[in-house]
């Protein structure tokens, strides 16, 4: 028999990579969406806005594994996990390693201790709407339950602008601001081995949490922005500027250097993850130069103008501001 797959929501980043990773195994796949934007083909399309909640659609219906993204309030993974309890042999919640207290340590892992959070929570920040969505799913589904603790997730279809910006400003050439250290280590789990290690996990039965990026020395600072040049076939010049003179110039980590975090706290919090657990029970990392190459070759298909997520701020560092700082440099070291 086929195994059945129920998608909640699987039109935005991680949903589409799921359904073909699914597809690709012959499984059947059913989604539930508001039907705002168009459904994967080859897939049973049930309408349902969860907010409501709107969950009708989803009697009578029989799945084995349900894989579940939702990152705003917990009471709608707590009504949805409700109602699926006895359809549905399997939750999936697609988590973050956000849960965790903070500061985390280099070499934490999942025994870490996670934000005090209640499925019955509505309006809350990201760490505690998912930690809640995490209780959520365990309160309907206990042994039942899986627990996805993605950190930083790249690749095709992304919908957050982190490695399409790096790209996008790789592409136009010229002196690029690269921030240093070169050398630092950057954990992130591709899009589509995230998809892979959910649906093996949770075909094999597993459930509890596992932190899902790749494992400390996979991928550098370096390895993201020369990938970003080679793919691009660009003449741009990295220009590798230190912490300090990039917090100098008033450029924030992260959100005007996409993806990048200077030595400290936050980088250790989110590039210094244990993640054995999940290596062991099977979580697998393509090299990095795969996930560059095959994201602009993405970009390249649509035009180069990749979806934004309306709940996320729109990133990248201004033209300007860039050029003051390099300016500044050259003449510096002249």
């Amino acid at each position: 028999m086929r195994t059945r797959l129920l998608v909640l929501g699987g039109t935005g980043f991680v949903g589409p990579a799921v359904i073909d990773d699914a597809q690709a195994r012959g499984w059947d796949v059913t989604v539930l969406n508001r039907g705002s934007r168009p459904t994967p083909p080859g897939v049973i399309a049930l309408r349902g806005d969860r907010t409501v909640p709107g969950l009708s659609a989803l009697d009578g219906g029989l799945w084995d594994v349900a894989v579940d993204t939702w990152s705003a309030a917990p009471t709608v993974v707590r009504d949805t996990a409700a109602h699926l309890v006895d359809r549905v042999g399997r939750y999936v919640y697609v988590s973050s390693r956000s849960v965790y207290r903070y500061p985390m340590p280099v070499g934490a892992d999942e025994r870490f201790p996670v934000v005090a959070a209640s499925p019955d929570d509505s309006d809350v920040d990201y760490s505690h709407a998912k930690a809640g969505g995490e209780a959520a799913a365990v309160t309907a589904f206990g042994g039942r339950a899986l627990l996805a603790r993605a950190g930083l997730i790249l690749g095709p279809r992304e919908d957050v602008g982190r490695l399409p910006w790096w790209l996008g400003r790789i592409a136009r050439g010229g002196p690029v601001l690269a921030p240093g250290p070169p050398d630092a280590d950057i954990q992130f789990v591709d899009v589509r081995d995230l998809a892979a290690f959910v649906l093996d996990a949770a075909a094999e039965g597993r459930s509890g949490a596992y932190d899902l990026v790749c494992p400390v020395g996979h991928a550098t600072m370096r390895d993201v922005l020369e990938a970003c040049v080679a793919v691009t076939g660009s003449a741009a010049e990295l220009r590798w500027t230190a912490p300090d003179r990039i917090r100098a110039a008033g450029i924030e980590p992260w959100t005007d250097l996409p993806i990048w975090l200077p030595p400290g706290e936050q980088h250790d919090a989110l590039h210094g993850s244990d993640v054995s657990t999940a290596l062991a029970a099977g979580l697998r990392c393509r090299p990095v130069t795969e996930t560059v190459a095959d994201t602009w070759a993405w970009l390249q298909r649509i035009g180069g103008h990749p979806p934004q997520r309306p709940d996320r701020p729109v990133l990248g560092l201004d033209p300007d501001v860039e050029a003051r700082v390099l300016d500044a440099d050259g003449r510096s070291s002249a």
